[in-house]
Order: C-alpha cells, then sequence, then structure tokens
C-alpha cells in the first residue's frame, strides 16, 4: 500500500459524511499537500475494487466514497446532498420473498430519501418567518 493509498483510507475512516472524489482531495491535500487530483482518483477506483471503501452511485448526485465497506444503506437529503448511513437489515420474510423466485441474495443496494434534520429546521423558520410576515400584512 503507497503511502497516499494509506493517507486516503485514513481519511476515509474518519469521516462518516460520504465524501465526493474532490473533498477526499482536500482533507488528503492537508497531510500531503503535493498529490494531485488525479492521484486521489485513481486510488478511490483502487480502493473501491479492493473491496476496502465503498463506491456509492447514489441517484442524482457525483459519485461519493465510504470508509465502511460493510454492506449497508443510506438516505440522502433531497434538499442539501447530505448522505448518512441507516443500520438496515432486510428481513427473513423479504430473504423468503426473494428465494421463492429462485435468487441467493449477494447484496442489496436501497436508498432511501427525505430531508435531513437541518434543513427541516430551516424549513420550519421559513414558515414562521413567512407567516409572520403575512399576519403583518
Amino acid at each position: 500500500m503507497t503511502k497516499q493509498r494509506k493517507v486516503i483510507l485514513e481519511e476515509l475512516h474518519k469521516v462518516t459524511s460520504h465524501p465526493t472524489a474532490d473533498m477526499v482531495y482536500e482533507m488528503v491535500r492537508k497531510r500531503l499537500p503535493h498529490i494531485s487530483l488525479g492521484t486521489v482518483y485513481r486510488n478511490l477506483e483502487d480502493l473501491a475494487d479492493q473491496g476496502e471503501i465503498r463506491k456509492l452511485s447514489i441517484d442524482g448526485t457525483r459519485m461519493r466514497f465510504d470508509g465502511n465497506p460493510e454492506e449497508h444503506t443510506h438516505i440522502r437529503c433531497i434538499v442539501c446532498g447530505r448522505v448518512d448511513d441507516i443500520h438496515f437489515a432486510p428481513t427473513v420474510s423479504m430473504q423468503d420473498s426473494i428465494s421463492d423466485n429462485g435468487y441467493k441474495i449477494l447484496g442489496h443496494k436501497l436508498e432511501f430519501y427525505g430531508k435531513c434534520s437541518e434543513c427541516r429546521k430551516k424549513d420550519e423558520i421559513m414558515k414562521a418567518k413567512e407567516k409572520k410576515r403575512k399576519s403583518k400584512d
């Protein structure tokens, strides 16, 4: 494992924000100021291919990377794009239903979407301001 790859992996393990390659590049540059964006991209691809990290193709957003390679589910905020982990496992009845169709489950990709707590708070503030403004009219 090269020094660059080790630093990229260490930086990804420090966060749960599922950063884009550009974000990883900015994180790594603090420790390796002369690293190129191309080197970061290549190493992220290699780490994903080796199963060390997960590459997330989340609907409607740029590719993101997850330092946790274990099978798990994500939720994405439709307003700000934030991505978080959800610890969710398919139920036995779901697995039985799939198996009844002749499939052996090898993994899953399930994405939830909604509004994160920060965006919901902003919505509430905006609604309160709008209500206050309308009551003055």
